[in-house]
């Protein structure tokens, strides 16, 4: 057993944490009535509701004193000044974009806390009725515009260009409508060829810090509100093609059949069975088609998904060889042939150790005396750190989800668990900002 950690945060009183944990389940209310649908919640990249999302949450960045700005690739940024002018920045933050259907707190949640963060810590400036960082750092917020890549099939836009790491292949990626990203970001009001403006570079920033719900259910399972994020999983993403052969189905044998669907299905029960026995790796087929799609026709071609996540990239690679080995073996035997196309490729983001230890520092603090050391979770769920983490340290803190259901209607928080992450996320701020600027 440990002591908690000192807190810092002597100076605000309990009760306020609570009053901003209500004040951001009702702002996570409000977003959730901007959508694309009705009953349910949508919200794309370059969007008329991602312009919405953006206007409110400037509206609130302003409300705690600070100025705001939508960057060259529709993030929307407030910034509290510190006292020294031209003094780098500790980033806060996550993304307002949501999945199809989605829950009300992935992302948004994260976003709420770290404005919330900036009144609880902000003192007056040097002009009435202004305010500024308290640290040698001034803190931006940070309201990413496209971590899940919903609208192009590409994740991280909004953060890749903040980190300097755009590709101008991506200009070409189109929706469901064929609309490409250029023209998007045209229609939206955005310049493409300024697209290099909205990167911030090293000695800009002296860190990014995030607050989450966890995407699982771990938390719950403990019965802990809170825990430090170790790392973010490494991530690829494939587009897989199967060929067969189409036939009529009352008059193919079985064995003349060169079914594209059975070989696909086959292909799925595979990764199932190969990463279920992996540690921390995990294998999705969130998609399959079949062609061309009649009730009496045999499949000659089915088209599947693969999403491929694992704690370290040498691991979650030489998992992929081994599906790839088996789906040689499946369609060989089935007489199919089969491709693979790779559409997202992320490494492995391990958090800074001083960021996890803040963070440590920062639950410890709403512990009671005596404590065991605070949750470590590593995150299969991809964030936007992963991107920012190519240009500066980074460090997560995650909330409790009930059942841990995520990217669905039912996700959830308490206010209680808000007002609890809320502390501890300040507290972190704090702690980094008693650290010295290097």
């Amino acid at each position: 057993m440990t002591a908690a950690a000192p807190g810092r945060l002597t100076g605000i009183p309990p009760e306020a944490f609570a009053t901003a944990a209500r004040r951001i389940m009702a702002r996570c209310d409000e977003l959730s009535r901007v959508s694309a649908d009705d009953g349910s919640i949508t919200r794309v990249y370059l969007s008329p509701e991602h312009a919405r999302v953006n206007r409110l949450a400037a509206e609130w960045m302003r409300e705690v004193g600070m100025t705001t700005r939508m960057d060259a690739a529709g993030n929307q940024l407030g910034l509290l000044r510190a006292a020294e002018k031209d003094a780098p920045v500790l980033m806060l933050g996550s993304h307002l974009d949501t999945v199809i259907d989605a829950g009300r707190f992935d992302g948004i949640l994260g976003v709420l806390m770290a404005i919330e963060t900036v009144r609880l810590l902000r003192v007056p400036g040097a002009e009435l009725g202004s305010w500024r960082s308290p640290f040698p750092f001034g803190i931006e917020v940070a309201a990413f515009s496209d971590e899940e890549g919903t609208r192009f099939g590409k994740a991280l836009l909004g953060s890749s260009a903040v980190a300097g790491q755009w590709d101008e292949s991506w200009w070409d990626l189109t929706d469901a409508d064929g609309i490409t990203v250029r023209e998007a970001y045209r229609e939206f009001g955005l310049d493409p060829g300024r697209i290099g403006e909205a990167a911030h570079t090293s000695e800009q920033l002296v860190g990014y810090l995030e607050a989450h719900i966890e995407q699982g259910p771990e938390l719950d399972r403990r019965s802990e509100p809170l825990a430090v994020v170790s790392s973010i999983a490494s991530a690829r993403r494939f587009q897989l093609s199967v060929e067969g052969e189409a036939r009529h189905a009352g008059g193919t044998p079985y064995d003349m059949r060169r079914d594209a669907l059975l070989g696909a299905s086959e292909a799925a029960l595979a990764v199932e069975r190969i990463c279920s026995a992996e540690h921390h790796i995990i294998g999705t087929v969130g998609q399959l088609e079949a062609f061309p799609g009649a009730v009496n026709v045999v499949p000659g071609e089915a088209k599947f998904s693969l999403d491929l996540r694992g704690e370290y990239d040498e691991k979650r690679d030489a998992v992929w060889q081994r599906i790839s080995r088996d789906l040689d073996e499946i369609m060989g035997r089935r007489h199919l042939r089969w491709r693979a196309r790779e559409v997202h490729q992320a490494p492995a983001l391990f958090c800074d150790p001083l960021l996890q230890d803040v963070m440590a520092q920062g639950i410890g603090s709403t512990l009671p005396k005596g404590s065991a050391e605070p949750v470590t979770l590593f995150s299969p769920a991809g964030h936007d750190g992963m991107t920012i983490g190519s240009v500066t340290p980074v460090g997560m803190l995650f909330l409790r989800n009930p059942d841990g259901i995520s990217h669905h209607p039912d996700e959830a928080v308490s206010a209680p668990d808000v007002a609890l992450g809320l502390r501890a996320f300040a507290e972190a701020v704090a702690h980094r900002g008693a650290e010295p600027v290097s």
